[in-house]
């Protein structure tokens, strides 16, 4: 009989049980699958690979102590900030955990992502020599897409990179080079070499493609003439940035677009996100105190004018000055920004205004199948 009863009993809750719990239910317990985050680029992205190469290349000697990551880590992390870096803030909207370098000794498992970037790094293998350059990113980009076939099986595979979302900064020190090498540059070199860049980067770009990336999220070139280290440099300028540089990033960022335009017409599938860095970081220099910070011009960090350089005391552990609060100022040493500025710069790439961030933002890019 209480068998019976029993047997009774489940039968009501079964029958009183509505479809849309049901459904609820079902609902709740299929797992979620996040998109992972690859990053590539330069120092503005680097997470701490430099730390890792060689120490003979002087790479990544700078990073690698205090004041460098005092705000958030306590501790110097191979960033070039006192805190996170801009990636650090994207995989965080995403729920993600940090991108680890790629470098990093230890196991890697790949399926939340990875961050390949390189303090130094450019497009062209020569820029920086002992940087990973672009082309050594993709190499090792290749590697670990081997590492995952061989772990996941190529159908999990291919869906793990077609869904997730690829996060560059690149492009800079090529032109902090060549405006350094060819201060009086003709514009018509100056369009060839961006030119060159380019065919350069989208090549890349390509083989990406290639291999399963299909959502593209590109931080355009900064105002190069502006950084306090450029402004150091040429003590004549007085409080004006350099025009070369300027003029050059400029230049890149109008064909970036117009490359990105064309390669959404002949890839399938391809999606993609520019965000308007020059302009964005640009309005911080000139305009501080409309986004909370008492200074856009000089480093918190470094020595001589507008603390340019030497943040850390550099190799030979040279005197220099450090602010109290880096919060209060757009740079933390000669080229980089802080940890707060980084978090307004994320904010905008994440989730932007169409004029700053588009024609998709990362969070789209996130949300799409």
């Amino acid at each position: 009989m209480a068998s019976l009863a029993y047997c009774v009993l489940l039968l009501v809750t079964v029958l009183s049980f509505s479809p849309d719990s049901c459904f609820c239910a079902a609902h709740q317990s299929k797992p979620e699958h996040k998109a992972a985050l690859f990053v590539f680029g330069d120092s503005l992205f680097d997470s701490g690979n430099n730390q890792y190469l060689n120490s003979s290349s002087g790479m990544g000697a700078a990073t690698t102590k205090l004041p460098y990551g005092e705000t958030y880590f306590k501790h110097a992390t191979g960033r070039v900030s006192d805190g996170r870096v801009v990636p650090d803030f994207i995989a965080q909207f995403a729920k993600l955990p940090m991108p680890p370098p790629y470098l990093q000794p230890g196991a890697h498992h790949f399926t939340d992502g990875v961050n390949f970037a390189s303090a130094g790094a450019g497009v062209l293998p020569g820029t920086f020599p002992g940087a990973i350059d672009f082309p050594t990113q993709l190499s090792y980009f290749k590697a670990m897409e081997k590492t995952l076939r061989q772990r996941l099986g190529d159908k999990e595979t291919k869906k793990l990179l077609g869904r997730a979302v690829y996060l560059f900064s690149i492009g800079g020190n090529d032109y902090f080079s060549y405006a350094s090498k060819n201060p009086k540059a003709l514009q018509i070199y100056k369009r060839q070499y961006v030119a060159m860049v380019l065919r350069n980067l989208i090549s890349v770009l390509k083989e990406i493609y290639n291999l399963g990336g299909r959502k593209i999220a590109f931080q355009n070139v900064g105002p190069l003439g502006c950084v306090p280290a450029t402004k150091a440099m040429n003590p004549a300028l007085g409080s004006k940035c350099s025009e070369e540089p300027l003029t050059l990033a400029r230049l890149h960022n109008r064909a970036l677009f117009i490359a990105f335009k064309k390669l959404e017409k002949s890839l399938p599938g391809f999606k993609f996100s520019i965000f308007d860095y020059y302009n964005a970081l640009g309005d911080r220099i000139n305009n501080p105190s409309k986004y909370g910070f008492k200074d856009g011009k000089a480093a918190c960090c470094g020595s001589g004018a507008y603390r340019g350089s030497n943040c850390g005391g550099g190799r030979n552990g040279t005197a220099y000055e450090l602010c109290s609060n880096p919060s209060e100022y757009v740079w933390f040493d000669g080229a980089h920004t802080t940890e707060s500025a980084n978090h307004q710069l994320a904010e905008l790439i994440w989730n932007g205004p169409q004029n700053i961030t588009g024609p998709y933002t990362v969070k789209k890019l996130f949300d799409l199948a």
